[in-house]
């Protein structure tokens, strides 16, 4: 034993030369920068245990550090060590039965051929390392992995390179559903094949010990008791009803020891499971929302994007209704970003998410989408209430111009609302809950107080949207019901359009505000993979509809189109149609506005449809 002995810096080659009797060498807590020289021991000991720890300035194991170590099992506990990275064939000659790599905090690489030229290890400990990657030879013998508290460790080498695993241990819940898959498609097809023999199985074992499968020289596979030094079962046809070597192969045992006194596989286990708000799939989940998303996402996107171009390219005068749908539809075209940037990465990591599910909750994408999301929603809420009460407003002092909200009142609202919804997209990158709780990058995390109170008052100011949204139509609806103002037919086409707006609002609104506020109170009513409908066919219902309810289905914005087509060469005959319509309009007003001398019930009328086209 070599212990707390700082002042030692260096030990001279050699110095552990022809120790054959040495079973357990200890070099801890030194001041040694240099790898010491192991490769003259020669022990001739079966099992031979070397332990280095709490060297701090030792950095690196350099290329055939053990070579001289021929024991029949070696067991090398390196661990909080001042390692940075492992060389190759650093392990080279070696037949490692444990491996012990643990609490070396500075341990970033291991070469891809640092385990190439040993045999094994069966037991590979990397937990409280800053690993970013396992190397993809040498791990087809490890049968426990321990990766707890590996933080840097977000992809697993392919699968196939972890043959005889049978116990897991990791860090992240993701990763376990990689193992998860391939234990249920190996546990699928050998408990078939078990289903043919498990009686003959039961009837014939009788507790044997230290039994497994091995695969001899020749490719045939057959029950071997190393302990016994025999085999159990003949794989003569005549001896015994089942030939081992044609109902297995080795490809089918992977994943699995066995447990022959209850004739039973031996099933590959893997911690952590993964959690509810991270179930194992795909971000989307299903098939049919991968298709949906982006005929959704596209829709949100072309919509808000044209009506964006033609109301701020046309050159009518800047009115209040204009500015607010201007900001009505940029907060919509975030809201399809949101959908579109969801979309890719799920196509991008489609069948192998597990693998890129800590890059992207933990990275600047599922942040980027999270406050896209949030900031696109509530921007989309808070101007929809300043439209409708801008409208109610419009309408009850129709004849007031003194009482008319100009560009000036409208201005400072909307910069407010801007202000709040970046504050309420900001606060989850604060630590107010968190936007990589789960694959669609949406606040959900509840853990503490603070951010249950965040997503409650998110949800109670959505709510309370609503109702003023309803309370102004209804409202609006009872002043444009005046037979003296408008007639019937307007009356019927005005009722229709304000039933149309507040059921888009209420089926983007209800069913995610129920089952939220559920959630925010810990008494989930679904799953976070159903949730992802309501993402895909309610959450961006007003995002689609917006630009077609508000703008696309108006006269004024058909005009204003059809006039941005006429610049560009397209469409001349309707803009000009239309330019003539709107000065016959025009002129008609203003002759009835000066034929009396208060406003007249015609005029109240037109200025109540106009508000409402607006």
């Amino acid at each position: 034993l070599i212990l707390n002995t700082k002042n030692l810096l260096h030990i001279e080659d050699g110095a552990f030369r022809n120790l054959p009797r040495l079973k357990y060498l200890s070099i801890c807590n030194t001041g040694i920068r240099q790898f010491p020289d192991l490769t003259q021991i020669f022990s001739l000991e079966a099992h031979f245990i070397l332990e280095l720890c709490d060297n701090l300035r030792m950095t690196t194991i350099p290329q055939n550090a053990f070579q001289g170590m021929n024991n029949e099992s070696l067991t090398l506990k390196l661990y909080k060590n001042g390692f940075e990275d492992i060389h190759s064939h650093a392990f080279n000659g070696t037949k490692l039965n444990q491996l012990i790599l643990k609490d070396n905090k500075n341990l970033r690489r291991i070469h891809n051929d640092a385990l190439r030229g040993a045999t094994g290890p069966d037991v590979l400990d990397i937990s409280s390392t800053a690993l970013e990657s396992l190397p993809s030879y040498g791990l087809e013998a490890i049968q426990v992995l321990n990766a707890t508290s590996s933080y840097s460790l977000k992809r697993l080498p392919p699968l196939d390179k972890f043959s005889s695993l049978l116990e897991a241990v990791l860090t992240y819940p993701s990763h376990c559903c990689a193992f998860r898959n391939l234990r249920t498609e190996k546990q699928n097809s050998l408990l078939s094949i078990f289903d043919n023999f498990s009686k003959e199985c039961e009837s014939t074992m009788r507790k044997p010990t230290n039994e497994i499968f091995y695969r001899d020289d020749s490719y045939n596979t057959s029950l071997w008791s190393a302990e016994k030094n025999m085999y159990l079962f003949a794989t003569d046809e005549e001896t015994s009803p089942y030939s081992y070597s044609a109902i297995f192969d080795d490809s089918e045992m992977t994943g699995f020891d066995f447990e022959y006194d209850f004739c039973q596989p031996k099933i590959l286990t893997c911690t952590p499971e993964p959690d509810a708000f991270n179930p194992c799939e795909d971000i989307l989940g299903y098939s049919f929302l991968r298709v949906l998303i982006w005929f959704i996402n596209i829709l949100a996107i072309a919509g808000n994007f044209t009506v964006l171009l033609v109301l701020i390219t046309s050159h009518y005068k800047l009115t209040v209704p204009r500015f607010l749908m201007c900001n009505l539809s940029f907060a919509d075209f975030c809201m399809g970003l949101y959908l579109l940037l969801i979309a890719s990465v799920d196509a991008q990591t489609s069948g192998q998410y597990y693998n890129h599910a800590i890059d992207w909750q933990t990275g600047s994408g599922c942040s980027t989408a999270g406050f896209f999301t949030v900031f696109a929603s509530e921007l989309s809420v808070y101007t929809l209430t300043v439209i409708t009460i801008e409208r109610w407003h419009t309408i009850t002092y129709a004849m007031q111009l003194d009482r008319k909200l100009r560009l000036r009142h409208a201005v400072p609202i909307m910069l407010g609302g801007w202000i709040f919804s970046i504050l309420i997209a900001v606060l989850p990158l604060l630590g107010v809950s968190s936007y990589m709780k789960v694959s669609i990058c949406l606040p959900m995390d509840i853990e503490t107080g603070l951010s249950q109170a965040y997503i409650l008052l998110i949800l109670v100011l959505n709510v309370v949207a609503f109702i003023v949204i309803c309370a102004c139509y209804i409202k609006i609806y009872i002043a444009v019901q005046n037979p003296e103002l408008v007639a019937a037919n307007k009356d019927t086409k005005v009722a229709k359009r304000m039933a149309i707006l507040i059921f888009t609002d209420f089926t983007c609104m209800a069913p995610i505000s129920f089952f939220a506020i559920s959630a925010a109170f810990k008494v989930p009513l679904i799953t976070v993979t159903n949730s992802k409908i309501l993402l895909v066919l309610f959450y961006p219902v007003n995002s689609c509809a917006n630009p077609f309810l508000y703008a696309i289905f108006t006269k004024a914005f058909r005009r204003d189109f059809f006039l941005l087509m006429s610049k560009l060469g397209c469409c001349k005959t309707r803009a000009e149609l239309y330019r003539m319509n709107y000065f016959s309009a025009y002129t008609s007003n203003c002759k009835n506005g000066s034929s009396a001398p208060g406003p007249s019930k015609a005029s109240q009328a037109l200025l109540l449809l106009s508000a409402l086209e607006k």
